[in-house]
């Protein structure tokens, strides 16, 4: 065999080793920033913190913003529909007082380290507020859907009375 051919096939197996290369770097480079920016939403039950406040908080306890693409909210195990001003009459129709409420409209962004009361009462007693406390502890079901910066993801956070 030529010496010329040997050079030449030598050289074309080095450039697609290269090639094949690169391609795997760039994948594993993408998907880590990707990551970097991953946000992860946490509803969080609170109770008398910060002077009383008692409810239910979104906390986006990520590396990134993220993107509220959709929300449903279940009372006593029936859909209400979407997280907004209609859902929070229904869900509130039979208590006493009213707590304040957050909306979360599709394409939303909760920043790193946000908070955001989604149903909360600021001076909590829990006597007079028992109906409340029950609401948000034993009947409320709420699921946000979300994603990064870059999309696609279809992230979940769901807050079920059957968890702790």
């Amino acid at each position: 065999m030529k010496p010329e051919i040997v050079i030449s096939v030598s050289a074309t197996v080095i450039a697609l080793a290269s090639l094949w290369v690169s391609f795997t770097e760039s994948r594993s480079t993408r998907a880590h920033n990707r990551q970097s920016v991953r946000p992860l939403l946490q509803i969080r039950r609170v109770k008398n913190v910060e002077g009383g406040r008692t409810g239910i908080q979104v906390l986006n306890a990520g590396l990134g913003p993220a993107l509220v693409t959709g929300t449903t909210v279940w009372l006593d195990g029936a859909e209400i529909g979407a997280w907004g001003h209609e859902s929070h009459r229904r869900i509130t129709a039979g208590l006493s007082m009213q707590p304040r409420h957050s909306t979360l409209p599709r394409g939303l962004p909760l920043l790193t380290g946000k908070e955001l009361p989604l149903l909360v009462l600021d001076d909590f007693d829990p006597v007079a507020h028992e109906p409340f406390w029950r609401l948000v502890t034993e009947r409320l079901r709420i699921e946000i859907r979300y994603e990064s910066l870059y999309g696609g993801e279809e992230f979940r956070a769901v807050k079920d009375p059957r968890q702790q």
